[in-house]
């Protein structure tokens, strides 16, 4: 007979044992999700209520900075409220809850940015035919089956984790439920469920990297014929995805491309991944765009105005 799951509940270490560093934790994580929050809430209000900022980059830009609000919140809420109590418990269900949403929205994040990677490569390869290759219509197309394949990534890695058996120690060194932990703690043979989560988040992880690189490589190359008013605006555009592309993809290759185990620097590591890029992002695609700084302008005179009324 198969071994019975007899775990309700797991017990989550969180990130450091001592109060004090639990205390800082709560306020440094506490200022940053909120930051994280106003940054791309804000972000998605001026694309949305500008009138300027009509193009595809910013359509999926939106799309992202939402995906930027949802990723962190997946986690950062739970271990925030975690700095206040000793014993850090999360039902089964809610474990199981808690890695599904992290990876829809992690994979999620990355499938956009291959779709907005696309964007930039039509844009700069193909000038005469961008507006015809991406409208409306494909713009949307991509956008969905970015959301679509980042459910079926974190639903493929939930049925994987959820089937087996918990029937001994249900305590998790991290401060959320992932999957590397949960196999651990499993009791049952994991070798073929830890290589289809290789397959399933490592995999994704490189190749969507090795895309992406290969295409800036490519818009790079092809800069060289434009003009130097172009090309700076240009490299200034492809200079932000990459550095975000480098920020989402290169902590999850770490903890994915690997077989299933858990290191040291695991908790960190993931820690810079949930909370760096969703906080950054809304700098690195703002401080070096006139447009998007104009619409914001734009939009808070408005309101200035408003309430002047």
């Amino acid at each position: 007979m198969g071994a019975k799951n007899n775990v309700t509940e797991f017990v989550l270490f969180g990130l450091f044992e001592s109060r004090e560093m639990q205390h800082t934790c709560f306020v440094v994580f506490f200022l940053f999700h909120v930051l994280t929050v106003l940054g791309n809430l804000l972000v998605i209000i001026t694309i949305n209520a500008s009138k300027t900022l009509k193009s595809p980059m910013y359509f999926f830009l939106s799309h992202l900075s939402f995906a930027d609000v949802c990723y962190p919140s997946a986690t950062i809420p739970k271990m925030i409220a975690d700095t206040f109590v000793e014993h850090k418990i999360i039902s089964f269900n809610g474990c199981m809850t808690q890695l599904f949403s992290a990876h829809f929205f992690g994979g999620t994040e990355i499938f956009l940015l291959t779709a907005m990677a696309y964007d930039r490569y039509v844009a700069i390869c193909r000038p005469l035919h961008y507006t015809a290759i991406m409208d409306r219509r494909k713009c949307g197309l991509l956008a969905g089956a970015s959301w679509l394949a980042g459910f079926l990534h974190s639903i493929l890695q939930t049925l994987l984790t959820v089937q087996l058996p918990f029937c001994g120690p249900n305590e998790i060194d991290n401060f959320f439920c992932d999957v590397h932990p949960l196999l651990k703690l499993a009791c049952a043979d994991t070798y073929m469920v830890g290589l289809i989560v290789v397959a399933n988040s490592g995999m994704i992880s490189l190749v969507s990297f090795f895309i992406l690189i290969i295409s800036y490589v490519i818009i790079l190359l092809k800069l060289r014929n434009q003009s130097s008013e172009g090309r700076r605006k240009a490299l200034s555009t492809c200079g932000s995805h990459i550095i975000t592309v480098l920020l989402v993809l290169m902590p999850p290759m770490f903890m994915y491309i690997r077989p299933s185990t858990t290191l040291a620097a695991d908790k960190l590591i993931i820690l810079f991944n949930i909370v760096m890029p969703p906080l950054l992002n809304p700098l690195i695609y703002t401080l070096r765009n006139k447009e998007v700084k104009n619409a914001m302008r734009k939009l808070f005179s408005i309101k200035k105005s408003l309430g002047e009324k």
